[in-house]
């Protein structure tokens, strides 16, 4: 099979949607559905295992972009983004991202799904233990250097792992800066943004001159499978984001969890 066979392009989209979905539900990018799609996707349409987990990583990205402008855009009209906030995770995360695609780049795919799934984990067991209580809502107002700081590791991860950022940045805002978890879903949606944009960029330029491309790419994104995906991912966003105001703490955060602990599984057990 190749990527324009009937049943990779009917897979594509289903699992775009879902990713959409979950981006506006959670905050997530998507690209904890995305990224595992792909490392399973693209060896199953024939491509060298050596260019796989790269171009996973920026195509997820790409697709992730747009979807969360979308998001962004949706939790905007809700009033749940704090745009000073906003302005000083960007900042990090901009910078963080550039670094993490730069070192994605240098190390092996194989050693990357580890990782991946590795931090899956780790994040979701973070979730899990916490209790609802140490999720309140902070009295106190947030340092600016404190939210560069989550900006930058969620930026950075977001690269590493072509993941969005949200997967890092909204547990950062729950536990440490002590957010709310729907302004923490709506702030990570805008930080994945510029986080997003600037790893896209990065895996362009790292992916040009390897040999053996995949066809339909531009460096290590793959054109065709973003330009399939995104639509969707776009339109599910907002209802995600629907939901997500409709739900409770408690059950957002365990959504959460249990997601990165499947999907870290997985990969781990070569999904």
């Amino acid at each position: 099979m190749d990527l324009l066979s009937p049943q990779i392009i009917i897979l594509t989209l289903f699992m775009g949607a879902f990713a959409g979905f979950l981006a506006g539900l959670l905050g997530i990018g998507g690209g904890v559905i995305l990224v595992p799609l792909f490392l399973w996707l693209f060896p199953l349409a024939g491509f060298s295992s050596d260019l796989v987990v790269h171009t996973a990583f920026g195509t997820s990205l790409a697709i992730i972009l747009p979807t969360a402008i979308g998001s962004t855009l949706a939790h905007r009209k809700n009033g749940n983004v704090d745009w000073h906030m906003v302005a000083f995770l960007a900042l990090g995360g901009a910078l963080g991202s550039i670094l993490g695609s730069s070192a994605a780049a240098v190390i092996p795919g194989g050693m990357l799904k580890l990782f991946f799934g590795l931090m899956q984990i780790f994040v979701s067991l973070k979730l899990l233990l916490y209790k609802t209580h140490v999720l309140i809502e902070s009295q106190n107002q947030v340092q600016n250097k404190s939210l560069a700081l989550v900006g930058f590791i969620g930026g950075f991860f977001s690269a590493f792992f072509g993941i969005g950022g949200g997967v890092i940045a909204v547990p950062l805002m729950l536990v440490f800066l002590r957010l709310p978890i729907h302004k923490a879903v709506a702030n990570s949606s805008a930080l994945i943004v510029v986080s997003s944009f600037a790893a896209v960029i990065c895996y362009i330029w790292y992916g040009l001159n390897v040999p053996g491309g995949m066809p339909y790419s531009l460096g290590y994104v793959n054109l065709l499978v973003a330009l399939l995906v995104a639509p969707l991912a776009i339109i599910f966003a907002r209802i995600g984001v629907k939901l997500a105001s409709r739900t409770s703490q408690e059950k957002l955060v365990k959504i959460f969890a249990v997601l990165l602990m499947f999907v870290g599984l997985k990969i781990l057990f070569k999904f």
